[in-house]
């Protein structure tokens, strides 16, 4: 399975990457398309929505179940990546290259309170 090292994780099965601007983008792990088989639907969320860590925020469909997203960190969405709303597919052949959302934090610290690749790893085995 496919696990970046430079990436932050949640158990929750999102991935989190750090931007040089302070955002940061978020999408669900290769673990997580894997286990929902085929994405058929994306529901992602509106720039300007304040939200809390833990919060379900965007939603991921598939041919088997419909699963929610959360935002790993409290903040405000500052994008969505409507362009794969078309192609949810996308999320199934390349996960960590399918952002669904960037959050500026409230608490850029709360990043490092995320789990590292090997305390994902940790998680799902």
């Amino acid at each position: 399975m496919n696990l970046p090292a430079d990436l932050r994780y949640t158990a929750s099965h999102e991935w989190i990457r750090s931007e040089s601007d302070g955002t940061l983008t978020v999408g669900i792990t290769d673990h997580a398309q894997a286990a929902l088989g085929d994405l058929v639907f994306l529901e992602l969320p509106k720039a300007g929505r304040k939200v809390n860590a833990g919060e379900a925020i965007a939603v991921v469909e598939s041919v088997k179940a419909a699963s929610d997203v959360y935002a790993p960190v409290s903040g405000e969405v500052v994008a969505a990546n409507d362009a794969i709303t078309g192609t949810p597919e996308s999320v199934n052949q390349d996960a960590y290259g399918s952002w669904l959302f960037r959050i500026r934090p409230s608490d850029a610290a709360a990043v490092a309170k995320l789990l590292d690749a090997a305390a994902y790893q940790a998680t799902i085995a």
